[in-house]
């Protein structure tokens, strides 16, 4: 299994997605997972595939919606790796499958919060930001208060402008869910953003959740016997 993040010049993302290679690796400790990174960081996803002649690799985007890594990066990956002597199958990105909720309740570090603004990087596909709402609209329904998007960057509005509109609705316990796996400048900026405008708490990134190595493993299962099927 080939995790592919997108990679940072901070070292806690890199961190972070080592620490969710080791929580799926205790998941299904029979399978070889390695981590690799589009950008910034190494490995590369082709140097590592390169390594691994004459086997099967399912490569898992870490990623929560289908923006441009997910529809650019990733095919441009596979494309490359036609020419390489092993073979190789891209699962879908992670986001926004039930457990990415789940996973987001875990973080969540305060109860009796009477609404959630869900903070997202931010990206300018529109159908990108759908699957953002979407899970906003899955997290509203699994806590009973109302969930609003926000982004740290590409589109508006920021979360400490929602934090705003909640407040002045009534809302005075408001929570952060991070919709990230991993910390970074967005994050930070999101997350000063909602405490400066009065958030009660803001959640950290999803990382090593138990419910996110259950769903890679899920991610390259389906992968496999989609193959299997296909056979």
């Amino acid at each position: 299994m080939v995790l592919v993040a997108h990679g940072s010049r901070d070292p806690r993302a890199a961190a972070a997605t080592e620490a969710l290679a080791c929580a799926v690796r205790r998941v299904r400790p029979d399978w070889e997972v390695r981590a690799t990174y589009l950008d910034h960081a190494g490995p590369r996803p082709l140097d590592v595939l390169a390594a691994l002649p004459g086997r099967r690799a399912v490569v898992v985007p870490l990623l929560l919606t289908k923006a441009y890594h997910g529809r650019v990066d990733l095919p441009a990956v596979l494309s490359a790796a036609a020419g390489l002597p092993v073979s190789v199958t891209l699962a879908p990105v992670l986001g926004p499958a039930p457990a990415v909720i789940e996973g987001l309740v875990r973080r969540l570090p305060a109860d009796r919060l009477d609404a959630v603004v869900l903070a997202a990087a931010g990206t300018r596909d529109a159908a990108a930001r759908a699957t953002v709402e979407r899970a906003a609209d899955a997290l509203s329904a699994r806590l009973s208060v109302p969930c609003a998007v926000s982004y740290a960057s590409a589109a508006p509005p920021l979360p400490g402008a929602v934090v705003d509109l909640l407040r002045a609705s009534g809302a005075r316990r408001i929570g952060v869910a991070a919709y990230f796996l991993a910390p970074g400048r967005l994050y930070d900026l999101a997350a000063r953003s909602a405490l400066e405008a009065g958030a009660v708490a803001v959640a950290e990134p999803l990382t090593d959740a138990p419910e996110i190595a259950r769903l890679v493993a899920a991610r390259v299962d389906e992968s496999l016997s989609g193959l299997l099927a296909a056979a």
